[in-house]
């Protein structure tokens, strides 16, 4: 769906069914009955979207209710201060807008108070993608804090795009793209035995939900089912999707990891041979920094993609017969992780009468302007934070026994995240840039997030890496126990937009981690200055798109 006139204005639904062996699906239809329809938008579009509940509660979802989350938490009256209200439930929900700098308040990107319930009627989101946002794979999915994980392992998810990628990276000029979005969902076939091919895998655990646990062996039942645009590729024959290209024929491929818990490690092969993937743009943001010219193109064999990141990459497809594989590749997520395996997703056929993709970008495109804020990675940080992720074992000689997650700033205690707390974990001025220390306790992978902004990684376990890009999602190894210090992340986290004053989250996204607490709170204030200002303004402000704190904080720095 695309933006006509400068808007782009959606219904959406959100829709649960029955699934195999007492799971449940989730999907979004629009008016037309389409099923989680890609947005397409370009910067200064306003997006206007109503968002009805249609969810039933079932059996499942109540047992699937976690422990430490009150259903009456954020109740209270309807209206404008609880951003839609009502009692939250394993049928509420919300949207989120993953990776979009877009004001952290009601109705455009608030997830903290904002709750839809079934019976209300449409919830709007009104919002306006940033002049200067990063043209890029975005993403949308629900994101009530306790129930993320089941709306989205269930299917709730879709792309955004916010176009004009090929204005960053004129390499792309008139190439035609594809969106792949890659979910998981709960194993079709829970009791089959491994497929004949598959090599004798000594060791089978689950963990503390269930879920197959890290064999180490890349092979094995998987914790859960793959889906690649919503056609299942279920364990334990894999029997992959088709993808029709031209022979030889040059793409960009969008791939959005929407699983929710599981790592993906992207390959594509021609007769069993590994092919270059043209890097382009990680987490929507063009690989473009130091590239006037938009010609650089990092090519990879092989792509992580950790649950919520985007990869954007130039694939030159098969010649006729040739034999073609996407696939993804095992991922060792430590002894207290799910069992993430090889396993095929799509065959890529070549073929002369192909379908042209539906969208192909444009073949003279503007040059996109040079940004006129300093590239963050020249930045002096204000101040140092350090964080860790670190889990409750129910048996200390069991690392999948985990039954709390944490995030915490060093020097606190560890405690699982509370929707109920007035006060946020922390507090930081707009204007300002400082670099976060996240380190890794446990014996699991974590895959750290945060909301409303991008930041730039500076070292990766120790060790300096120099990037020409922002992320929005980052990957922090698991604690080995054979080393002297536990394996971290250095970031450099970015608060100079205006647009992003208001409160909230960061968190590790395997959802499971996060629903269960892995996730803390961020205030960004106005500068110091302007703050009694800024509260004022904000209070008087209509519920008008032009009328958001952001907006209002965004005059007040340019009136300076």
């Amino acid at each position: 769906m695309r933006s006509q006139n400068r808007v782009l204005e959606v219904e959406l639904t959100a829709r649960n069914v029955p699934g195999a062996h007492g799971s449940t699906l989730y999907c979004y239809t629009d008016a037309a009955g389409r099923e989680s329809p890609t947005l397409r938008v370009k910067p200064g579009d306003l997006v206007i979207l109503h968002l009805k509940n249609a969810l039933t509660a079932t059996d499942v979802a109540k047992a699937s209710m976690p422990t430490h989350i009150h259903p009456a938490s954020l109740s209270g009256d309807t209206g404008p201060e609880n951003c839609g209200g009502g009692e939250m439930s394993t049928v509420s929900t919300n949207l989120h807008f993953h990776g979009l700098t877009i004001p952290p308040v009601c109705h455009q990107d608030d997830v903290l108070k904002t709750l839809v319930e079934p019976g209300d009627a449409a919830f709007e989101y009104r919002f306006r993608i940033p002049d200067d946002e990063p043209p890029g794979l975005y993403w949308y999915h629900p994101h009530v804090h306790g129930f993320s994980k089941q709306q989205l392992l269930g299917g709730a998810s879709g792309a955004l795009i916010v176009e004009g990628i090929e204005r960053a990276k004129r390499v792309l000029s008139g190439l035609p793209e594809r969106v792949f979005v890659i979910r998981d969902q709960d194993l079709l076939n829970p009791n089959a035995p491994p497929a004949k091919s598959e090599p004798v895998v000594p060791k089978f655990l689950v963990d503390r939900d269930g879920d197959a646990a890290n064999t180490g062996t890349g092979f094995g039942k998987p914790a859960k089912d793959l889906s690649i645009n919503y056609v299942p590729v279920a364990y334990p024959d894999y029997a992959p999707a088709v993808i029709e290209m031209r022979p030889k024929e040059r793409q960009l491929w969008r791939v959005l990891n929407a699983a929710a818990i599981t790592y993906l490690n992207i390959e594509v092969l021609f007769n069993h041979a590994p092919q270059p993937l043209g890097v382009v743009a990680m987490d929507g943001v063009p690989l473009s920094h130091d590239d006037p010219q938009g010609e650089m193109v990092s090519w990879q064999k092989h792509l992580v993609i950790p649950p919520g990141a985007r990869v954007e990459f130039i694939l030159d497809g098969p010649a006729d017969g040739e034999d073609g594989l996407l696939v993804t590749r095992t991922v060792d997520t430590g002894p207290g992780g799910e069992n993430d395996p090889n396993r095929m997703l799509a065959k890529i056929i070549a073929k002369a009468d192909a379908p042209e993709p539906q969208s192909r970008l444009s073949s003279s495109p503007e040059p996109l302007a040079a940004s006129a804020i300093r590239w963050l990675g020249d930045v002096t940080p204000v101040r140092v934070r350090r964080f860790y992720f670190s889990e409750k074992l129910d048996n200390p000689d069991d690392p999948t026994s985990a039954v709390e997650f944490y995030l915490t700033e060093e020097g606190q205690q560890p405690k699982m995240f509370d929707m109920n707390s007035s006060e946020p974990n922390i507090v930081v001025q707009q204007g300002t840039v400082e670099d976060w220390i996240v380190e890794n306790r446990s014996s699991e992978l974590h895959d750290f997030h945060i909301h409303q902004l991008h930041f730039l990684l500076i070292d990766y376990m120790g060790k300096r890496v120099t990037e020409n890009f922002l992320r929005d999602t980052v990957n922090v190894p698991y604690d080995t126990g054979r080393s002297l210090t536990y394996p971290s992340v250095r970031l450099r986290m970015d608060f100079r937009d205006p647009n992003i004053v208001g409160t909230f989250v960061y968190h590790c996204h395997i959802l499971e981690h996060e629903d269960k607490g892995m996730m803390g709170s961020i205030r960004v204030d106005p500068p110091a200055a302007r703050n009694n200002q800024a509260k004022v303004a904000t209070h008087e402000r209509s519920n008008s798109d032009a009328e958001t704190p952001s907006r209002v904080a965004q005059r007040l720095v340019k009136s300076r």
